[in-house]
């Protein structure tokens, strides 16, 4: 995962094909020990009717916060936390507009 300006990263996907992805947001979990990164490909076009495709990854951070590794959710609970974290996050946009 590399940072780049702005809150984009640069996801390779298994084939090896990088896609440009918007950080929606991060948080650390201390009772699962890790980090999280939730993002959206760039490009995906918010239509009134059409969700974006929400991705979410645990990431280990480097010593300079510039990039990562992401790692995949291993368990029901991790994604139990991240959906509660998702939902509490759009809630409070929606409480801003």
């Amino acid at each position: 995962m590399n940072h780049g300006e702005n809150n984009n990263i640069t996801v390779v996907d298994e084939e090896g094909n990088e896609q440009l992805c918007e950080v929606l947001f991060t948080f650390e979990s201390e009772e699962f020990g890790k980090s999280y990164v939730l993002y959206y490909p760039i490009g995906a076009e918010e239509d009134e009717d059409e969700e974006i495709e929400i991705h979410a990854s645990a990431f280990m951070p480097t010593e300079d916060n510039q990039d990562g590794e992401l790692m995949p959710i291993e368990t029901e609970e991790e994604w139990d936390l991240i959906e509660e974290m998702l939902n509490t996050f759009m809630d409070e946009q929606e409480e801003e507009e």
